[in-house]
């Protein structure tokens, strides 16, 4: 499922026409990133948690030429789905 399929199983779910369930989900989408971009992590009770975990700095290496290369450390978003998801899926 891709994002016209997602909007167009809202729209027919909720009776919302395309374009409003278009703005809903692009609404949802940018307030869980612009919450885990000041870091904090956003649950939805049943369905999961978003949240940010830190990678450290590693080494590691070229596969082609052996070479050690620096891995810079970054942030990394992540999803731990809930039991209501787990229980849906399964």
């Amino acid at each position: 499922m891709n994002k016209n399929d997602l909007v167009a199983q809202i729209a027919t779910t909720t009776g919302l026409s395309k374009t409003d369930a278009t703005k809903s989900v692009d609404a949802m989408v940018e307030a869980i990133t612009t919450s885990l971009k000041s870091g904090d992590e956003v649950r939805l009770v049943g369905f999961g948690t978003f949240s940010v975990a830190q990678r450290t700095a590693t080494e590691g290496r070229n596969p082609r030429t052996g070479a050690v290369i620096q891995i810079p450390a970054s942030k990394q978003p992540k999803f731990k789905a809930g039991k209501g998801l787990k229980d849906a899926v399964n």
